[in-house]
């Protein structure tokens, strides 16, 4: 699947997630936040180096179920999975770099 330039129309259960086999990068974030539009150079940069990795890009925003499971509190939030297990997450990202490292750690 590689990276995601659009927000999910509709967002995954908490069950699904859980449920993802292999390595996936979940993004909350909204079209509209500034945080998220800046990350988004730094995200695709990170995917160029691992386009094996799935990712699910949600809008988050009060009252939306997943980003509260995850306790997301801050935009854009990454949420590194493997076989459906949180293994890292990055908190508005200032560099590539750190995106990257943490897919290393998720990548088979």
């Amino acid at each position: 699947m590689s990276m995601t330039h659009t927000f999910a129309a509709t967002e995954p259960t908490r069950s699904e997630i859980d449920g993802l086999r292999g390595a996936t990068v979940l993004e909350f974030g909204t079209p509209w936040c500034g945080f998220c539009q800046r990350a988004q150079p730094l995200i695709e940069t990170a995917f160029a180096e691992h386009p094996e990795i799935d990712h699910i890009k949600v809008e988050d925003g009060s009252g939306r179920p997943l980003g509260r499971s995850f306790r997301v509190k801050l935009w854009p939030t990454l949420i590194f999975l493997r076989d459906g297990q949180e293994v890292a997450r990055v908190v508005r990202p200032n560099d590539s770099r750190e995106i990257v490292d943490a897919m290393q750690g998720i990548a088979a």
